[in-house]
């Protein structure tokens, strides 16, 4: 078996943040196309809470602004490239981790 080290982006905003009128994470999906990035999985959160307070889902058939976390696993170039355009759109509202990650 063969391990080959690659670079992990977490990118931890809420699902209804906006720039601009219009959703963060649609505008991040289409930097990390542009930048060649392999692939991207989006995963919503029931809840949580941050420096902007809580992030909870209402259930009634309304879902109202949960936590949602952008994973990508790239190289550490690639990944680099993306990260100014990223964090500008991210800036204080959400949460970027970048670490190291062994891939089987």
């Amino acid at each position: 078996m063969r391990l080959t080290k690659m670079w992990s982006l977490t990118i931890r905003i809420k699902k209804n943040d906006t720039v601009k009128g219009k959703r963060v994470r649609l505008m991040i999906l289409e930097i990390l196309k542009k930048g060649s990035i392999s692939g991207a999985t989006t995963w919503t959160g029931m809840e949580g809470y941050g420096k902007r307070g809580d992030s909870t889902t209402h259930i009634e058939g309304i879902s109202i602004n949960m936590p949602l976390v952008i994973e990508v696993v790239d190289e550490l170039e690639k990944l680099e490239k993306v990260l100014p355009e990223i964090k500008q759109l991210v800036d204080d509202n959400g949460l970027i981790t970048l670490h190291e990650v062994g891939v089987i």
